[in-house]
């Protein structure tokens, strides 16, 4: 087995970082560099995408005709955790959620006609887009398939969308949007995608709805549909086929959000060290207390859990597989480990930790939300439980050369 990243993408993390640390994270400490939901600045973000964009740093995730840099799933685990060392990173490379999912699954379902239309302006940075499938009880959440939106047809060529979305992440900002509802009552193939424009008539946003932590541009938005008229020429995929496509789109979208979280966790252990190594009390470093090197070397081994878990379900991804344990077992570990990371970090800050003086208060509210998002913990517990109920003790095998399901030896 071999963990070396290959040459051309350490290059990659290491320009990443240094373009981080260079050109984003000073903005954190500049109050007037955040809007009034805790992001950074859009005027702001323009200036620095632009930065990004000239030093070819700009859509990991997509092909290069597009503009992007055309990764592989292990080279965005290298970038997104640099990325991520800034709170604003992953929005200033294009690689923050939701574009980052949609972009994907564009690119691997869109046809030509809808990358042009719908894929090109959010790769380019023109557009922001979201992804519409949450809705209030007893509608969809973990589970696509018990959508209530429905999406009924109109004569020959188009769909009208009626129904309830909520949690909707950036659709305050998205011009672009990605469509989950019903169209008819097969359990497996009742559910559809579809594409829509911000200016097309028959739905709003109901509110913004606040939240307890920091928030991506766009909010979180609860939307109604009313009478929204949709062509044909604007479903993804097939009819039918909305199941598959939200599968498509989440497994990597939950893999890609393990990523950047592991950025933020080294984040929080790099500020909690520098503040233990310098800060003295009762004569000696904080540092040299045994029970604060306890909870650092706690952190950092879970850090390192969550990157190995990381990196295994991104080869997964690479060579073709679904990874769906392995990415299951990435989001708990890792949500676990970023609310870890912050904690103690601010712990180990004091008073310090728990003011804006740092980003760790930023960190701990938005370290929150991991645990809940692209499906609770407890969904993947299950996802995990039935696996191993199915596989038994084949669940640990390492695999056989050719074996897409695990690292060969």
């Amino acid at each position: 087995m071999d963990f070396t990243l290959p040459r051309a993408l350490e290059e990659v993390r290491l320009r990443t970082r240094a373009f981080v640390a260079d050109h984003i994270l000073p903005l954190e400490a500049q109050a007037d560099a955040y809007d009034d939901h805790e992001n950074i600045r859009l005027d702001l973000l323009a200036q620095v995408r632009e930065k990004a964009k000239a030093a070819g740093l700009w859509a990991p995730q997509s092909a290069r005709e597009l503009g992007g840099m055309d990764l592989p799933i292990i080279g965005w685990a290298a970038m997104y955790e640099e990325a991520n060392r800034s709170i604003f990173g992953p929005a200033v490379f294009n690689c923050a959620a939701p574009d980052d999912g949609n972009m994907r699954v564009l690119r691997k379902v869109a046809t030509p006609a809808q990358q042009e239309r719908w894929l090109k302006p959010i790769v380019e940075g023109r557009v922001r887009s979201s992804f519409v499938m949450t809705e209030p009880h007893p509608g969809a959440g973990s589970d696509p398939s018990m959508t209530l939106t429905t999406a009924t047809r109109k004569g020959n060529n188009r769909w009208v969308i009626n129904g309830h979305k909520w949690f909707i992440t950036g659709a305050g900002v998205a011009q672009h949007f990605i469509l989950l509802a019903r169209t008819s009552d097969d359990p497996r193939r009742g559910l559809s995608a579809f594409l829509f424009d911000r200016d097309q008539p028959g739905w709003s946003i109901v509110r913004r709805i606040p939240i307890m932590g920091p928030e991506e541009h766009g909010g979180h938005c609860e939307m109604v549909f009313d009478g929204l008229e949709i062509p044909d020429e604007a479903m993804l995929m097939g009819e039918g086929d909305g199941l598959k496509l939200a599968q498509i789109r989440l497994g990597p979208a939950r893999l890609t959000h393990c990523m950047r979280w592991l950025g933020l966790a080294k984040r929080a252990m790099e500020i909690a060290y520098g503040y233990v190594e310098a800060r003295e009390s009762f004569g000696i470093k904080l540092s040299q207390r045994e029970s604060v090197q306890i909870k650092l070397g706690k952190v950092a081994a879970a850090i390192e859990i969550g990157r190995l878990l990381v990196m295994k379900a991104a080869w997964e991804l690479d060579q073709g597989g679904r990874a769906r344990t392995a990415v299951s077992m990435a989001k708990i570990q890792v949500a676990d480990t970023l609310h870890l990371a912050a904690d103690t970090a601010i712990q180990l800050n004091g008073a310090r930790g728990y003011s804006k003086d740092t980003v760790l208060e930023w960190i701990y509210r938005y370290a929150r939300q991991a645990r809940l998002v692209d499906g609770a913990s407890e969904v993947h517990e299950m996802v995990l439980a039935k696996a191993y109920a199915s596989a038994g003790d084949d669940s640990w095998r390492w695999g056989e050369d050719g074996d897409r399901s695990h690292f060969s030896a």
